[in-house]
């Protein structure tokens, strides 16, 4: 029975478009013809209803559609009903009930009321629905672009999550294509008035022939005959055909609402009470004026008394808000946990000061909101963390053109911009008149601010310009990559070792929750960002984590296995012309850092004298000078030291790489550039 049913529903449309174009050769009878004719009247009656019921367009999108159908229905039934009033002269009751019912006894009187319904139809009811089909569709076109920034925008700033702003997209292209469809589909309604118009002089004018010729009737016999049957076949499809232009031009004229016709129409009427109280006037006036007093009376005491309902509604429903508003508040206060509001923040959060609001909001912005966007995918196929959205936002604590990144609500970095100039860096002494000395909010390199109009100057003179918002991106990109260890957390780990366990199932319940805690993964993980190596092949570091936490659980010597798993990952970026370009500890240095370790119960720290960490580092920085420029900073040591030498230079060399041997691979060459002494 329900398969039944299923093949019916996947049926109906298609057949009854096939019956509609066998109707147009295939005589019916008269019958037949009935049937048909009341389901068109009902379905343009559905059809009318339907648009008043709706909350949004979209909620009847196949609406073009349907026109198209149900047009080609009317027509079927017009060519039918042409062929058996010429034919028998008996084309069912339903269209002889109409023709008398229109035209009574006074051929006159029908066609009159025949031309004016056309009338009403053709040059009223369908080109206004036409045109505002025409104009509909070209503004939604227009406005697409705006609406799908908006969304983006939106996305970027955390308002919304991805699936939402996938469906708003999905919203927005289908509301354009309907716009589309309805522009062409309201050519078929005037199209579908004009055919009726010359259906009914052609049946007037074949009945006559007929009539005259073959039937040989009196030419008053002939005429009344025909003109009532053809009367009443043009109302039968006319009203219906009125019915769906009707329909067509409600559609079309509720773009912008978001509830049904019925209860917009009675909340924007009766919105203001002075609107009744002014219709109830000059129905007081036109009863005083002479007209018959008791329709203007009784119309106006209702409007009168409608008007003061609704001001004495609006008036409560006021003071109920303002009351039930003062008991939140003094609620609210009462609660301790009131001020648990105050504790959330975004994880990260770019705040810029009032002169840089231009550059991030409206539609300025969103080139700017654009490149955020592309940074989070490239950080995030970068590093395999899930960049969370950007929060963008302005802050009067700024300066007019400062920006500030937070990150967990805690300031990691402040510069400033000027978004009326652009930024030139690596040239010499520019030269420019009015370029003001400064140094690149990202990596603190002297440059120059400078107008556009020397931009090409600045760049013959061989300095890189670029504007205030690559500026942000730029900074925004280097700090979410120092910080992101501070951004995974252990829900995020979460996801990715769920993610996991779709296609490596048997590893991620070897290792969590047996040997080690979500957490303890989490802290492994963090390790790994923090000196930038990507976590993007997880299965490969669970591996490593399964195998080494069997002897330790030791987060410090577990992160050191993993890096061993995935040396290729980290020593591919850092290989030019085929070497890898490093500076190697000394063995005396690693002799002393070794003695200075100490085990405590929270694991392991260096202990280091200050005066060898002093020299350390200035014998390092010494060596790091000497590298060719474009060479990354590479520095090579033993696998017992590599972290501890990491976390006595990282404060001062933050683009610093610290290898250790076992994380190179026996085919890479290695350059030997200097060696770290003291």
């Amino acid at each position: 029975m329900a398969k039944s049913r299923a093949l019916l529903k996947e049926a109906f449309v298609p057949v009854a478009a096939v019956i509609a174009i066998l109707m147009l050769v295939i005589p019916i009878p008269p019958w037949a013809l009935d049937f048909f004719l009341i389901i068109n009247i009902a379905l343009s009656i559905a059809v009318l209803v339907s648009t008043m019921f709706i909350n949004e367009v979209l909620d009847l999108s196949v609406f073009p559609s349907l026109l198209l159908l149900t047009t080609l229905f009317r027509l079927a039934l017009e060519v039918t009903a042409t062929r058996l009033i010429l034919l028998s002269g008996d084309p069912g009751s339903v269209i002889q009930t109409f023709g008398r019912l229109v035209v009574g006894n006074n051929v006159v009187v029908g066609i009159i009321i025949f031309i004016i319904l056309i009338v009403i139809q053709f040059m009223v009811i369908t080109r206004g629905a036409e045109r505002v089909s025409e104009v509909a569709a070209r503004f939604t076109l227009d406005a697409m672009p705006g609406k799908q920034m908006a969304v983006d925008a939106e996305l970027n700033a955390g308002l919304i999550r991805e699936q939402e702003a996938k469906k708003r997209r999905q919203d927005i292209e289908r509301e354009a294509d309907f716009y589309g469809a309805m522009d062409g589909a309201s050519k078929f309604v005037r199209g579908d008035a004009i055919a009726g118009i010359i259906i009914v002089f052609i049946n007037i004018i074949g009945g006559l022939i007929i009539g005259l010729s073959e039937r040989h009737l009196a030419i008053t016999t002939a005429l009344n005959t025909y003109t009532i049957l053809t009367i009443g076949e043009g109302i039968t499809t006319q009203i219906p055909a009125l019915l769906l232009s009707t329909a067509t031009g409600i559609l079309v004229t509720r773009s912008g609402s978001q509830g049904t016709l019925n209860k917009d129409v009675l909340n924007q009427l009766t919105q203001l009470p002075r609107v009744l109280y002014i219709v109830a006037i000059v129905l007081f006036l036109m009863a005083a004026l002479g007209l018959p007093p008791f329709v203007p009376l009784l119309l106006g005491a209702i409007a009168f008394y409608g008007g003061w309902q609704i001001e004495q509604r609006q008036k409560a429903q006021k003071a109920q808000e303002i009351a039930r508003q003062n008991q939140q508040n003094q609620e609210l206060a009462k609660k301790p946990e009131a001020v648990m509001q105050l504790i959330g923040f975004d994880v990260i959060e770019l705040e810029v000061g009032v002169g840089l609001v231009p550059l991030v909001g409206g539609q300025a912005g969103q080139d700017l909101r654009d490149r955020i966007m592309a940074l989070r995918r490239q950080i995030t196929a970068e590093l395999g963390l899930v960049v969370p959205p950007v929060r963008v936002r302005d802050s009067l604590e700024l300066t007019l053109n400062q920006y500030r990144i937070r990150i967990r609500g805690a300031s990691v970095a402040t510069s400033e911009v000027r978004p009326d100039r652009f930024l030139a860096m690596g040239g010499q002494e520019l030269g420019i008149d009015g370029a003001i000395l400064t140094k690149d909010p990202v990596f603190g390199l002297p440059a120059y601010w400078i107008r556009e109009d020397a931009r090409d100057r600045a760049e013959l003179a061989g300095a890189t310009v670029i504007d205030a918002g690559s500026i942000l991106v730029t900074h925004l990109a280097e700090v979410i990559r120092h910080h992101a260890h501070e951004i995974l957390d252990r829900e995020e780990v979460k996801k990715l070792v769920d993610y996991v366990k779709l296609t490596h199932p048997v590893v991620v319940s070897e290792l969590i929750p047996d040997l080690l805690t979500l957490g303890e993964v989490e802290r492994v993980l963090a390790n790994l960002l923090r000196e930038k190596v990507s976590i993007r092949d997880m299965p490969t570091i669970l591996e490593a984590l399964a195998d080494g936490a069997r002897t330790t659980r030791d987060i410090d010597l577990l992160t050191e296995q993993v890096r061993q798993q995935l040396s290729r990952h980290i020593t591919e970026p850092l290989i030019k012309q085929g070497f890898l370009h490093a500076v190697v500890l000394s063995p005396a240095i690693e002799q002393e850092m070794k003695d200075a370790l100490e085990q405590t119960d929270r694991g392991t720290y260096l202990n280091l004298d200050p005066t060898i960490a002093q020299k350390v580092v200035n014998a390092l920085n010494t060596q790091l000078l000497k590298l060719p420029q474009g060479v990354p900073k590479v520095v090579i040591a033993s696998p017992y030291v590599r972290l501890y030498f990491k976390r006595l230079t990282e404060r001062l060399f933050k683009d610093l790489t610290v290898l250790s041997y076992a994380e190179i691979q026996s085919d890479i060459g290695i350059k030997t550039m200097g060696v770290v002494e003291i």
